[in-house]
């Protein structure tokens, strides 16, 4: 799975301009729905809380990957978003969080679903990588960071 095939750069945010766990993913569903990425932003958005309020997708080291399943997409939809100051998201560590990587797959595509969060798990265990995410300045030096290290 190669996360710069699905994300489009559009649909990277640097800064945040939320400061706590829903508005942030609300902002991420909005910069998808904003690039026409989704079918139904409403939907897209429930479909994520939803998930969210069975178990926080924050999975420690101060990053999170929301996601949900919603039949607004076609296929696997991706933003990121960068906080400039850490947020609460009920982390698995209970530290606050700078990278929110979202994700919206159709309901009958398991497979692509499974492989990003794989991929985004494997990718996020490299601190020195991690760092460099939460310093970036801009949407396109994430895209540059994210396809330097899938192509290292």
């Amino acid at each position: 799975m190669i996360l710069t095939r699905i994300l489009k750069p559009v649909c990277v945010i640097v800064p945040l301009k939320s400061t706590d766990k829903r508005s942030v993913i609300t902002e991420l569903v909005n910069v998808l729905d904003a690039n026409d990425q989704l079918s139904d932003k409403d939907a897209a958005l429930q479909a994520v809380l939803a998930r969210e309020q069975t178990k926080s997708t924050g999975i420690g080291s101060g990053v999170a990957i929301p996601h949900g399943k919603s039949k607004v997409v076609k296929e696997l939809v991706m933003a990121i978003g960068i906080a400039p100051n850490p947020i609460d998201f009920d982390s698995v560590d209970s530290k606050p969080v700078s990278i929110i990587i979202l994700l919206v797959s159709p309901l009958d595509q398991t497979g692509p679903h499974i492989q990003a969060l794989a991929q985004i798990s494997r990718l996020m265990l490299d601190e020195d990588f991690r760092n460099k995410l939460q310093n970036a300045h801009s949407a396109q030096e994430v895209c540059e960071l994210l396809s330097t290290k899938e192509n290292g």
